[in-house]
C-alpha cells in the first residue's frame, strides 16, 4: 500500500533569523519609510520622495501577484496566463467605489460618474448599487475574483484540463473579459476605465499622508500574504499540492482527489491578485481594460520564473527586479521593453531554471565550501 509521506515532528514556520527579518521588513514599511517620507525635508539626502513611495507601493502589489502565481505554478504545477483578470477585477471593484466617492465634484456635477453622464445614462446599473459602501467594497474585492475563479476552476479541473491547454484557456478567458470591458454598454467606463479619483473614505486621496497609508497597507498585505503562503506550503495541504505538481496520477492512486486541493489554491491565488489590484488602483490613479491584456498576465508568470518558482521569496524578488526594470526602461527606452522582457524570460529558462533564488543558493553554497 502506498501512503503519503508524513513528518514525525512539527517544523517552526520560520527560524529566529526569519522572524527577525520579517520584523525588520515590518518596521521598514510601517516606521522607517513613513519617517523618511513625511518627516525628513525634501532637501535631505535620506528623504524618500513621493515618486519612490508610489513606485514601491506599486511594486509591492506586483509582488503579491507574483506570490499568488508561485502558489499555483511553483507548488501545484498550474500555470495560469490569465491572472491579470483577477488583478483587474479587484481593481475595478475598488475603482467603482472611488468613482462613487467623487460625488458631484465631477466635470458634470452629477451624482453619476462622468462617463455615465456623457453616455446619457439616467440611473446606475444594478451592479453599482453597493459601490458606495466601503464595507461592501472590501467584501466584493474578495468575492468577485474568488467566485469567478472558483467557478472556472471547478469546471476546468473537474474536466482534468491541465498543462498548456489550461494555460491557453486562462488566457482566452482574460482576453474575452478584456473585450467585454472595452464596451461602453457594459457600464464600466469602456476603454477609458475609471480615473480622476478624489477621495477614499471621505479623505483626499492625493495627499502625502494618504499616499503613505496606501503604501503601508500594501506592505502589510504583502507580508501577510507571504506568511500565509509559507504556512500553507509547510502544512499537509502544501505537501499534497507538491504531490499534485510532481505526480498527480500517483496521488490519485493513494486515494487523494486532486480537485479540492487544486480548486482551493487556485481560488486563494485569484483572491490574492484581487487584493493586489484593489491596493494598486488608488496608488496609480487609474484602472482600465488594458490591465487584462495578455502581456500583463504573462508578466506575472515572468516575475515568478525570474525569481524562482517554488521559493516564495524568489517571486517577490523577481517582481521587484522586473517591475523596477520596466519602470526604468519604459521611460528611458520604451521601444525595447518588450524585447528585454522576452530575452529575459529566454535567458532565465536556459541558464537560470531555478531563477534568482537558485542562483543565490548556489553562490551561498560555493561560499560555504570555500
Amino acid at each position: 500500500m502506498i501512503t503519503m509521506p508524513t513528518t514525525t515532528h512539527s517544523r517552526s514556520l520560520l527560524s529566529w533569523r526569519g522572524w527577525a527579518t520579517l520584523l525588520a521588513a515590518l518596521l521598514a514599511v510601517c516606521v522607517l519609510a513613513p519617517a523618511l517620507n513625511l518627516l525628513l525635508p525634501s532637501s535631505s539626502a535620506f528623504h524618500l520622495s513621493d515618486y519612490a513611495v508610489g513606485l514601491l507601493g506599486k511594486l509591492m502589489c506586483y509582488a503579491i501577484c507574483a506570490l499568488a502565481m508561485d502558489l499555483i505554478w511553483g507548488f501545484a504545477g498550474i500555470l495560469s496566463l490569465g491572472h491579470g483578470l483577477f488583478f483587474a477585477l479587484g481593481g475595478y471593484v475598488m475603482g467603482m467605489y472611488l468613482m462613487r466617492q467623487i460625488g458631484a465634484d465631477g466635470q458634470y456635477q452629477s451624482a453619476l460618474p462622468d462617463f455615465m453622464v456623457f453616455l446619457d445614462w439616467k440611473t446606475l446599473p444594478w451592479f453599482w448599487r453597493l459601490s458606495d459602501s466601503f464595507a461592501a467594497t472590501l467584501a466584493l474585492i474578495v468575492l468577485v475574483p474568488g467566485c469567478i475563479a472558483w467557478l472556472f476552476g471547478y469546471f476546468a479541473f473537474r474536466s482534468r484540463i491541465k498543462g498548456v491547454y489550461f494555460s491557453i484557456i486562462t488566457q482566452a478567458l482574460t482576453y474575452a473579459a478584456m473585450l467585454l470591458f472595452f464596451r461602453n454598454e457594459t457600464g464600466l467606463g469602456g476603454n477609458n476605465g475609471f480615473t480622476d479619483f478624489k477621495r477614499i473614505l471621505g479623505l483626499p486621496i492625493a495627499t502625502p499622508g494618504m499616499r503613505m497609508t496606501l503604501f503601508v497597507l500594501s506592505g502589510l498585505a504583502l507580508l501577510g500574504c507571504y506568511v500565509l503562503a509559507l504556512w500553507i506550503t509547510r502544512s499537509k495541504f502544501g505537501r499534497v499540492l507538491q504531490a499534485v505538481r510532481d505526480a498527480e496520477s500517483r496521488l490519485m492512486f493513494c486515494g487523494y482527489s486532486p480537485l479540492p486541493y487544486k480548486l482551493a489554491i487556485w481560488t486563494l491565488s485569484a483572491v490574492m491578485c484581487g487584493v493586489a489590484g484593489a491596493l494598486y488602483v488608488p496608488q496609480v490613479g487609474i484602472i482600465n481594460p488594458s490591465e487584462m491584456s495578455a502581456a500583463n498576465s504573462i508578466e506575472i508568470a515572468v516575475w515568478a520564473a525570474v525569481g524562482g518558482r517554488g521559493t516564495l521569496l524568489g517571486p517577490i524578488a523577481g517582481a521587484f527586479a522586473v517591475g523596477g526594470a520596466k519602470s526604468w526602461l519604459t521611460v528611458s527606452a520604451p521601444e525595447i521593453w518588450l524585447y528585454f522582457l522576452g530575452a529575459l524570460f529566454i535567458a532565465v529558462t536556459l541558464f537560470l531554471p531555478d531563477g534568482l533564488a537558485g542562483l543565490f543558493n548556489k553562490l551561498a553554497m560555493r561560499k560555504g565550501k570555500a
